[in-house]
């Protein structure tokens, strides 16, 4: 069996309220983390360090995300406007308004050139960051319900919603492909080797589904998932899977058993939300927040050894 993080590397403290998301950057070696207390921090998460902290939006901020340079920052919360900010001076470059809602997701494309985002509107709206207009250029209406996550793929847009369905728009054909879960979805993400849809809903179910067919795969379950939305992922070999809960733990999973093979306390209360995750790209690493106390920073006994000599 692949070797997962279990041990804890560290912890994150500075946000005054719930943390709503945690990213990593593309290169996983910074990440950004966004709450109910109107803030964005960048950190390095593998020191233990608080980097800068930026104030832009003026109520809760449930996304955000690092442009694949570093250098821009683009995030999104309950006041409908989505930001770019520059990394160095925080200051905003752009703020697209059009959402009728809170915006819950923001992605940007594999060139860092567009945004995609969504929101209890309903909708997802592209915006094109060179554009000289601040008008969306793309707007999906097919979804029924508010737009719970996105996932964005060289030539694709993966959505989940709360109408029980995962959507996948492949932009090089203009195609729209949709599998129906029956339960409101809360994430949506691609293994890394691009076969298959990781879909998880509020009735304690994770799903694997085929890309191409929508096919059942596989069924993940024993964490708590009925009331919030809550990330899930693969590892960074598509070895496992790995979801937060309403339970204050972390679940791993096999992906070809599906039998749970490991759990992480994010919190010592039962009560805490692990609302969100982030899995480093290439390495065993993984990032957890949720609804109270620190950031934590999983990683293997080695891996953590290895980090102590690099600073000796």
């Amino acid at each position: 069996m692949a070797a997962l993080p279990n041990q804890l590397a560290h912890e994150f403290h500075g946000h005054q309220d719930a943390i709503r998301a945690i990213r990593f950057t593309k290169s996983g070696e910074y990440c950004l983390t966004c709450s109910a207390d109107k803030t964005v921090r960048l950190w390095n998460p593998h020191r233990g360090l608080g980097i800068k902290t930026y104030k832009g939006p003026g109520q809760e901020v449930l996304d955000a995300t690092a442009a694949h340079d570093n250098g821009r920052i683009v995030c999104g919360g309950r006041d409908k406007v989505v930001y770019l900010l520059d990394v160095s001076t925080g200051q905003p470059i752009r703020k697209y308004r059009g959402h009728y809602g809170a915006i819950n997701c923001v992605k940007f494309n594999e060139e860092s050139s567009v945004i995609i985002t969504g929101s209890y509107d309903s909708t997802v709206r592209v915006w094109d960051c060179k554009s000289r207009t601040y008008d969306p250029v793309q707007v999906m209406e097919e979804a029924k319900d508010s737009i719970t996550s996105l996932f964005v793929s060289n030539h694709e847009i993966l959505t989940g919603s709360v109408d029980g369905k995962a959507r996948r728009y492949d932009i090089r054909f203009g195609k729209l492909f949709s599998d129906t879960v029956g339960q409101p979805v809360t994430s949506v993400s691609l293994s890394r080797d691009g076969l298959c849809v990781l879909v998880s809903s509020l009735d304690n179910h994770i799903r694997l589904l085929d890309k191409e067919n929508g096919e059942l795969l596989n069924t993940f379950k024993s964490h708590s998932n009925t009331e919030y939305k809550i990330d899930s992922s693969l590892t960074h070999d598509d070895s496992h899977i790995v979801s937060g809960s309403e339970d204050g733990k972390i679940y791993f999973w096999d992906l070809v058993e599906g039998n749970v093979v490991q759990t992480l306390k994010q919190s010592q209360s039962s009560s805490c939300i692990v609302y969100s995750l982030s899995y480093h790209p290439n390495a065993a690493c993984l990032l957890s927040a949720g609804s109270e106390g620190p950031v934590k920073v999983w990683k293997r006994q080695e891996d953590m050894k290895e980090d102590e000599d690099e600073d000796d």
